[in-house]
């Protein structure tokens, strides 16, 4: 046989004992049951390190999905409506500060004992004690009035407050014990945790107390896999669901469907707002840039910057223009965004600026200050690499330099407030793509508002939208808070931030497998309706 054969054939088998490895490594099991499903977990879903407790992090936080085995008092029907789940309704007082939520009286929690108004007091009060990923703070008390009425007292009026009565799962309070639930979880979900192999796989089954819709598949297994191992799972074909990293959008897997979800997943370029005065948060973080303060820097990246492009070449066209990241939402203003691929206009908005290359080494200078910074990514996330690359490209072509720095979420989010990184937001709740993005504050080294942004006339359509009892009306003043008197937080305004691209999630799906009706902009959560969820071949 030949060399060149055998070589082939050589690297064929090691790949097959790569993919074989790779899946058994992650605790996957195949059977024949076509009720049973598996599921490789996209990034955005961690492995919880504190177990599948509500109250600490699973299911809520920054990036909301379904927890599977709690239930919420409210859930996201398949138009993209909030409709009730555990609640049958609510009501708001005049001065927005008191909501009066009205729950069912026929559910159980999976060890048998009965739900009722206390669990949503106490899940709440509990969730606010231990400092959950969700923002509570503004939750006074909360007190069930009787077993079928629960009231929540706000510090203050909060016209987003139903998305945190969306993704807070209920648990008992009979039985919970914080150091012991994360890994015995109780719930009224439609799965109970049955196996949790860490570092592996968490095996469910379905809960025989599920008041709803119960689940075709009687048991789901989800993996916890590193992005570099997602296309060799998808291939092995143990897998029934798989993400699609950015590296295999070209790709397709035989036996697969490729499903693109929408997410008003925005990612972009966070540019520090205040000057360098030599201030520092805690004694250590700087705070400030001369560069990314000057707005006609700013402008001119948002102007410059061709993002069309970067949906083609780093996306493979999966992806959408970026300009205010919330361009998907309701609370949208169109008005805000700007035309952007203009390289000319932005080398005159910088000249027009004072900036300008007196040395002719294509970099702008002004005021002896050279048109340069920083750019922190974090190097483990590809999507991010790939677009500090490019943005550096780009922006090296209007005259500024960008210099590459791949660090960790610890270095990132200590050197924000002085140096520009790449960010991201998913949420369709306003209070956080919005308020907590830009409403002016103190630095506090939290990652929302990482450029200190700040505009009193945004800052004050913001709190009229958060005091607001009405939706509607709240939008609107979302909408507002974006363009205001020259200014404000979009790119048209004072341009705190260069968005640049919408990314979808993607999966490999095994065909035969049927999702349902999903409500489009929240792709982030696939098993968002896995209750929905059917196969149609007889094997699986």
């Amino acid at each position: 046989m030949e060399k060149k054969t055998m070589m082939i054939i050589g690297i064929i088998v090691v790949v097959l004992v790569i993919v074989v490895a790779a899946f058994s490594f992650m605790g996957g099991s195949h059977d024949n049951d076509p009720t049973h499903l598996t599921v490789a977990a996209h990034s955005n879903i961690k492995e919880p390190e504190a177990g599948f407790s509500p109250l600490v992090g699973w299911g809520c936080g920054h990036q909301n999905y379904n927890p599977l085995v709690q239930s919420c008092l409210f859930k996201t029907d398949k138009n993209g409506t909030i409709v009730p789940d555990l609640a049958t309704g609510y009501s708001i007082s005049s001065d927005g500060k008191t909501w009066t939520v009205n729950v069912r009286n026929d559910v159980k929690f999976s060890d048998n004992s009965t739900f009722d108004a206390e669990d949503v007091a106490f899940t709440f009060n509990t969730a606010k004690a231990t400092e959950s990923e969700l923002d509570l703070t503004n939750i006074q008390n909360v007190t069930a009035k009787n077993k079928t009425t629960v009231e929540f007292t706000l510090v203050e009026p909060r016209s987003t407050f139903i998305y945190d009565l969306r993704y807070v799962g209920i648990v008992p309070s009979d039985s919970y014990d914080n150091n012991t639930y994360g890994e015995n979880p109780i719930g009224t979900g439609p799965y109970v945790l049955d196996h949790w192999d860490k570092g592996q796989q968490a095996i469910f089954k379905i809960n025989p107390n599920y008041y709803d819709k119960k689940p075709y598949f009687t048991q789901l297994t989800i993996l916890f896999p590193e992005e570099a191992t997602w296309l060799e799972l998808a291939k092995s074909g143990e897998v029934d669901v798989v993400p699609v990293a950015t590296s295999a959008l070209n790709q397709s897997v035989d036996g697969y469907k490729f499903v693109e979800k929408s997410a008003g997943r925005a990612q972009g370029i966070s540019l520090p707002y205040q000057n360098d005065t030599g201030k520092s948060w805690n004694g250590t973080a700087k705070i400030g840039n001369n560069v990314t303060a000057d707005k006609s820097i700013r402008e001119a990246l948002n102007v410059g910057v061709n993002r069309q492009k970067m949906c083609d070449d780093i996306f493979s066209g999966h992806a959408t223009p970026e300009y205010t990241s919330v361009d998907t939402r309701d609370y949208a203003n169109p008005a805000g965004k700007v035309n952007d691929s203009d390289v000319d206009r932005a080398k005159q908005i910088l000249n027009e600026g004072g900036w300008k290359d007196t040395n002719g080494d294509g970099i702008v200078e002004k005021n002896g200050v050279k048109a340069s910074f920083d750019l922190y990514y974090p190097p483990d996330y590809l999507d991010r690499q790939s677009l500090a690359t490019v943005f550096a490209e780009q922006a090296k072509q209007i005259g500024i330099e960008v210099n590459l720095k791949g660090a960790d979420w610890d270095t990132i989010y200590a050197n924000m407030y002085a140096s520009p990184a790449v960010m991201q937001q998913t949420s369709p709740d306003p209070y956080k793509s919005i308020y907590q993005q830009y409403h002016s504050k103190e630095a506090d080294g939290f990652y929302m508002n990482p450029n200190l942004y700040n505009n009193t006339d945004s800052d004050k359509l913001m709190d009229d939208a958060m005091h607001s009892s009405d939706l509607n009306a709240a939008n609107t003043l979302w909408s507002q808070s974006a363009l205001v008197n020259g200014g404000g937080w979009s790119p048209a305004g004072d341009a705190p931030f260069v968005w640049l691209v919408n990314y979808d999630y993607n999966y490999f799906i095994k065909d035969g497998i049927n999702i349902g009706e999903q409500p489009d902009g929240l792709g982030n959560d696939i098993l968002i309706n896995i209750c929905d969820w059917t196969r149609t071949n007889s094997t699986a």
